[in-house]
């Protein structure tokens, strides 16, 4: 039976469109897209600071020095996330405001901003998520070598200690990384996030180190957190499809899948490297060498929820014409390869309406994406960490700004994941990307991904009509009509 149009839709139609009991509604940020403060309390730079402000790095030379000021304007921002009704609040922390060389003691100035942050979200009636690194690297610990290098890893345990000391007592679900894809593939691949370094080989080890520093925070954060503490790690896994039926397109996808996807749920959730992974990037990596004794057991430790990142799926083929130059993959412009091992496979942008990412819209993906992480990893609770789109919104003369755009596809994967959770997908929240528009890495300030319209000259916040909405959505605890509420 065909659901009703949301728009035209009776009233028992959407008390079928429940989300499952105890579902979490939240919204995400990081900590150098929004913070600013940047050298104040102690901080020192990190990778992404030198990045921005490297000319030539980012749209129109923006850093993050100021970003959307929530170092000074929390209290006003969790006052917005109480109005809209957010249950739980995604947050990062940065490394360089804790501990600013990478080594040694914390500064409590740094943590400080965090007790303060967490003390008011809970005042507010809204859970802590806390992520250890979203791609901010203390430019120090990159000097030394970075991700790349193996000690980068024990440097991070050594941090993560630090946060869940300060914290621990009041942040009840914890996750270690934010797309490590993104940190090893395009900050040592193909050199469009920070530190900008465009090594192959050099980003698969990053990636093994990612791996291995992630456990090792974990078994960190279980030695110190209180046993009902949740952990997890997040990840952006790639909903990679053939562009035809062919075998050679069917292989793309299988070489795609795995450098894209199973390079980490493989150590993380198997305990194991693929084998094709391995045999793909064989000429690159010495992965006998790189791979020490021990180190896949303390990538596999156990944890308690997996994040799950979607904006767009993947479209591959086997080279177009004999030539490997089409690389529609959404993540950057760059005469380098993310994808190493497998640079010849081509990208193509999916058919449909599209975002000002220019990424395709396909709530069917994330759909997709659940089921099947769901299927290959058993009784693992999942939870959609980012899902959001970017628009070109505009603040209008009466101090509004209509989103409908924004609205339609949060709708449409909103529906996506309460299919999957009825499918019977253990999926147990949801967070927007993003709570407000914000520094967007490489894009500067010229992608607005927020529900709350940031104007980054008076730093004025207004919800957009979209915030208005998931209020709705939250209220409700079900899809409510697909229009804005007034």
């Amino acid at each position: 039976m065909t659901a009703a149009r949301p728009d035209t839709a009776p009233k028992q139609v959407f008390e079928t469109a429940q989300f499952p009991p105890g579902f979490v509604w939240g919204a995400a940020t990081a900590a150098y897209q929004v913070e600013g403060a940047a050298a104040e309390d102690g901080r020192t730079p990190s990778i992404w600071d030198t990045f921005s402000h490297t000319p030539g790095k980012v749209h129109n030379g923006d850093t993050g020095d100021v970003a959307a000021d929530h170092y000074h304007r929390y209290r006003d921002d969790v006052a917005l996330m109480k109005r809209i009704g957010l249950t739980a609040y995604r947050f990062s922390v940065s490394w360089s405001r804790v501990q600013p060389t990478g080594r040694g003691p914390a500064v409590e100035r740094g943590l400080d901003f965090y007790r303060r942050l967490v003390d008011e979200l809970l005042g507010a009636g809204i859970s802590p998520v806390a992520t250890l690194y979203h791609w901010d690297l203390p430019q120090e610990l990159e000097d030394a070598g970075g991700w790349p290098q193996r000690e980068t890893a024990e440097r991070f345990a050594d941090y993560a200690a630090l946060v869940a000391d300060a914290l621990g007592d009041r942040v009840p679900t914890w996750t270690t990384f934010n797309e490590p894809w993104c940190t090893a593939f395009l900050g040592y691949g193909s050199g469009v996030h920070a530190p900008g370094r465009t090594e192959p080989a050099a980003a698969l080890h990053a990636a093994h180190h990612l791996n291995l520093a992630h456990g090792r925070a974990i078994e960190v954060l279980r030695d110190r957190l209180p046993a009902t503490a949740r952990t997890s790690v997040t990840l952006n896994l790639h909903q990679v499809r053939p562009l035809t039926g062919g075998a050679a397109d069917a292989d793309a996808a299988r070489r795609i899948d795995a450098v894209g996807n199973r390079v980490f749920t493989g150590p993380m959730l198997r305990g194991a490297y693929p084998e094709d992974l391995l045999a793909d990037t064989a000429h690159l990596v010495d992965w006998p060498k790189l791979v020490r004794d021990g180190d896949l057991a303390a990538a596999s430790r156990p944890m308690d929820v997996l994040g799950v990142n979607y904006y767009t799926p993947t479209l591959v083929s086997a080279p177009v014409d004999g030539r490997g130059d089409s690389r529609d993959d959404g993540h950057g412009n760059s005469d380098h390869s993310p994808w190493p091992g497998s640079e010849h496979v081509a990208f193509h942008l999916a058919e449909g309406k599209r975002t000002a990412m220019n990424w395709a819209i396909d709530p069917d993906g994330l759909y997709r994406l659940l089921v099947d992480v769901s299927r290959d990893h058993p009784g693992l609770p999942l939870m959609v960490t980012e899902n959001g789109a970017a628009f070109d919104d505009h603040l209008s003369s009466d101090g509004r700004v209509e989103d409908p755009e924004r609205i339609a596809y949060l709708h449409g994967h909103l529906d996506a994941v309460r299919r999957a959770a009825a499918d019977g997908v253990d999926v147990r929240g949801y967070f927007l990307w993003s709570l407000m528009d914000n520094f967007e890495w490489a894009y500067g300030y010229s992608k607005r991904f927020g529900a709350v319209h940031v104007d980054y000259t008076t730093q004025l916040r207004t919800p957009k009509a979209s915030a208005h909405w998931y209020a709705e959505v939250i209220r409700r605890h079900a899809l409510p009509p697909h229009t804005a509420p007034r």
